[in-house]
């Protein structure tokens, strides 16, 4: 039987690099040979247990790579081409499906979040959700499509007017790809909170306006508060604490993953006296063409993101340990010796 190498989850806190079977593409499939795939906050939350994803899992969701081999019906796809792939798997039938609403699916699905993904030397993949990457793009850069895709997706959300001050908690690379997209979407003032100075200048770099080492003297700044308030951290606290900066009609969007249980508390007469409008943003909805040409075009930049690219082998004891807070993408590039 063939094999490849792949790192499991078998359950919370729970991770080894295995050999396990390869998976042999089904009919409309396509096997990827994953070149480069990016280490995501999801993947921490399904390690912890706290997410919706089954066990044993094989994650990994943000990537890229080659088509290796096609399965029955295949066609328009070459051994060989260079790809990212849309995790996303409709059913394609439901009320949410055939209402254009496809990441609602009721029967929703996604590569390396509840099937197994790509933190592994191959994965099978629906043809249908491949993207060809351009000639000028190489393949650590191929895995930032799926990220963008879903900043691509918050931006349409939140259909920012020409001019709104912006305030975005979180300069993690979720933080900082959200930053590109709000400067470049017409916002008159970004700004940015996060506990590491590092990361601020970076978002200073990448067209953050003012930043903030926490909260202090933010809202003595800004007494008004902002037009849109956006948090990429999916921390609890962090989520609470901000809904203090919304100004009057603010828009408040939840992009950051929380665990599942968490709860937060919210004045609701808050809500109804200052007009607030409350958006959260499930993932991406085919939005990966966007986000290929955003990257083609320099619109947004990815390679100043990644500070590391690590091994397969190594993958494993990396998620197992608590974030680097130095650390912004790492991609796990599975042929890296």
């Amino acid at each position: 039987m063939k094999t490849m190498r792949a790192a499991v989850i078998e359950g919370p806190h729970k991770i080894t690099l295995q050999e396990v079977p390869y998976p042999t593409p089904g009919p409309g499939q396509v096997v990827v040979k994953v070149e480069a795939c990016g280490i995501c906050g999801t993947d921490y939350h399904i390690l912890e247990g706290d997410f919706l994803s089954p066990y044993p899992l094989i994650p990994g969701h943000e990537f890229s790579g080659t088509v290796y081999e096609l399965g029955e019906g295949v066609e328009n796809w070459q051994v060989g081409e260079r790809v990212a792939v849309d995790p996303s798997v409709y059913c394609g039938e439901c009320y949410y499906c055939l209402s254009n609403q496809g990441n609602m699916c009721q029967k929703w699905n996604a590569v390396g979040v509840t099937l197994n993904g790509a933190f592994a030397e191959y994965v099978a993949v629906p043809a249908k959700n491949l993207y060809r990457l351009p000639e000028n793009m190489n393949f650590q850069q191929g895995a930032f499509v799926e990220p963008l895709s879903c900043v691509v997706y918050a931006m349409r959300r939140l259909n920012i007017r020409f001019g709104d001050k912006v305030l975005l908690f979180g300069a993690g690379p979720m933080g900082l790809l959200l930053l590109q997209a709000v400067v470049k979407g017409g916002a008159s003032e970004a700004v940015v909170v996060d506990l590491a100075e590092d990361k601020l200048a970076k978002a200073r770099q990448l067209g953050a306006h003012k930043t903030f080492l926490g909260t202090a003297g933010l809202q003595e700044a800004y007494p008004l508060g902002f037009d849109i308030v956006i948090d990429a951290t999916g921390v609890p606290a962090v989520i609470e604490n901000m809904f203090r900066f919304a100004g009057n009609r603010a828009k408040i969007m939840q992009f950051g993953c929380a665990p599942k249980d968490a709860k937060v508390s919210v004045s609701p007469f808050d809500i109804y006296n200052k007009d607030w409008e409350i958006l959260g943003t499930m993932a991406l909805l085919f939005t990966f063409h966007p986000a290929v040409n955003l990257l083609k075009n320099g619109v947004v930049v990815a390679d100043p993101l990644t500070t590391r690219e690590i091994s397969l082998d190594e993958f494993p004891a990396y998620l197992s340990q608590p974030k680097d807070s130095k650390d912004l993408k790492v991609l796990v590039c599975p042929w890296k010796k």
